[in-house]
């Protein structure tokens, strides 16, 4: 007689078999070589991640830009830049495009490279030979010319920020024909060679006199005003708590965010109205908005600030996360979100960086997205899980950064990722909307043969409510899920607000389980 166990009859749509594995050689589906691609453009940060390596990362990468039209290459890397906010990655796929396809260059090269610190990352990966070759080649080099003649002083000043390679580095190997006295004197200046001071741009010219008075041992008091330079210039420097504090008037978003513990160091707290200043900064709406600020980074901050920063200045980093949450989507329906609490998620969310790794861990990212959701959408079921469905309350009242800290702490155990869908079987629930964010690395579940059990899941779930839609975020670059693209499941990577956006128009049956690869290629590469 026929064993029904393995031939069993299945209700609804044939469910695919499982097309790959994941790191713990479980069951999963790969991607298609765009998803991938788009996946590690999205969430890849090219250092050691809890599976894989910064070197995996970088042969994945390749691998797939040679395996897919360069014309995708080219769209993904604006779209990574510019729809993702991603720094490395972007501008190494722009770096490929100079070893494959050099005419896609041109369009790309300044929607990606727009900043002094992705200038110094593009030279460095095309000399490095990690990409097949170690010169820049005669279009490239005339693109970072280019780069070196149109930017401003405040911007040449704030690419002068870092090494390896230093912007005079990059100077000395493209060798810039400026047209402009200033801006060859400033050359000139920042290699080291003989100018004329007076030639110089202003904000240069303060800072030289500046450097004079500090040689010379003068007392810095609240009447020497502090040259408009990257803060990184100065720190060689005696400064007094009141310079400090024109910094931190002076300063962009992010440069604050970032510096809150350092001007706890150097008095700016001390000084009576600094706290307020600072913190009427840092909640501003628009210029959270104008920074294209992540709600991670926000959570970074927070978590970062020691214990000399005042409590007013902590209040406004957690209003700031709110208003950074202006585009997390109120969904119609019944909405349930799933984070993955397993320990995988526990590694760091841009990978390991020696003592520049970040404190926000995977785990606080997923949780970050519940409790937003939740935030928007204060009837949603939050069902964190690892091994099986943990249990925990929430106030959708609560502050984000209140309930994303309650989800975080909890941490552990293996990953299930069919555990929240299997619950919801089991108690016959309505549901319109499951949002799962992992790293997808599942393996308790794991099946022998067949669909993975996320999908025999979700089948069970689509029997009861035929509507439903799940949208599965992955924020580490692994490039396999648990659930295969259809049109009522999509698999999104990242972590910025175009998600959210993705996530909406998704919900509401606008758009198809490609979506995202879709919107990339509507990206046009006509020069700007």
């Amino acid at each position: 007689m026929v064993n029904t166990q393995l031939f069993k009859t299945l209700k609804g749509a044939l469910l695919p078999q499982a097309t790959a594995s994941n790191h713990e050689q479980a069951p999963a589906y790969a991607l298609s070589a765009k998803h991938q691609l788009a996946q590690l453009a999205a969430t890849g940060c090219l250092n050691q991640t809890f599976y894989a390596d910064a070197d995996a990362q970088l042969d994945a990468v390749t691998a797939l830009a040679a395996k897919v039209d360069p014309v995708f290459v080219a769209q993904t890397s604006v779209y990574a830049r510019q729809a993702g906010h991603m720094k490395d990655m972007p501008v190494l796929l722009a770096a490929l495009l100079a070893v494959r396809d050099v005419a896609l260059l041109g369009p790309v090269f300044g929607r990606v490279v727009n900043n002094g610190k992705t200038l110094r990352a593009f030279v460095q990966m095309l000399r490095s030979g990690a990409l097949g070759r170690k010169s820049l080649g005669s279009r490239p080099k005339k693109l970072v010319q280019q780069w070196l003649l149109t930017a401003s002083e405040k911007q040449l000043l704030n690419a002068a920020v870092g090494n390896t390679p230093s912007l005079a580095d990059v100077v000395k190997m493209v060798h810039p024909k400026p047209a402009e006295a200033w801006r060859a004197a400033w050359f000139a200046w920042l290699i080291g060679k003989s100018h004329d001071e007076a030639a110089l741009p202003p904000i240069t010219q303060a800072f030289e006199r500046f450097k004079r008075l500090a040689a010379q041992g003068e007392s810095f008091g609240d009447g020497v005003e502090v040259p408009d330079v990257p803060f990184q210039m100065l720190t060689a420097l005696e400064l007094q708590p009141a310079q400090w504090a024109q910094i931190a008037r002076a300063g962009s978003w992010q440069m604050v965010r970032q510096n809150l513990n350092t001007f706890a160091r150097h008095g700016v707290f001390e000084i009576d109205g600094m706290a307020e200043v600072i913190a009427a900064k840092l909640r501003d709406p628009k210029a959270v908005a104008q920074a294209r600020a992540f709600p991670y980074q926000l959570l970074a901050a927070y978590k970062a600030t020691g214990d000399a920063v005042p409590a007013v200045v902590r209040d406004a980093l957690q209003d700031a996360l709110e208003a950074s949450l202006a585009n997390v989507p109120a969904f119609d329906g019944r909405v349930v979100v799933c984070p993955d609490v397993s320990g995988s998620m526990s590694s760091a969310v841009t990978g390991q960086r020696g003592s520049a790794t970040s404190s926000v861990r995977c785990i606080d990212v997923a949780a970050l997205v519940a409790a937003a959701v939740l935030r928007k959408n204060p009837r949603a079921r939050v069902l964190p899980f690892e091994q099986d469905v943990v249990k925990l309350s929430l106030n959708a009242r609560d502050s984000v950064m209140t309930n994303a800290q309650a989800l975080a702490a909890i941490g552990g155990g293996g990953t299930n990722c069919s555990a929240p869908l299997a619950m919801l079987n089991r108690e016959r629930a309505a549901v319109d909307v499951v949002i799962l964010v992992s790293d997808n690395e599942s393996w308790v579940d794991a099946t022998r043969r067949g669909a993975t059990q996320t999908m025999r899941e979700w089948e069970v779930l689509k029997q009861r409510c035929p509507q439903a839609r799940l949208v599965c975020i992955d924020i580490q670059p692994y490039a396999t899920t648990q659930a295969a693209e259809r049109r009522d499941i999509m698999n999104v990577g990242g972590f910025s607000d175009a998600v959210f956006t993705m996530m909406a128009l998704f919900a509401e049956g606008k758009t198809g389980a490609e979506h995202w690869v879709d919107e990339i290629e509507k990206i046009s590469l006509a020069q700007q």
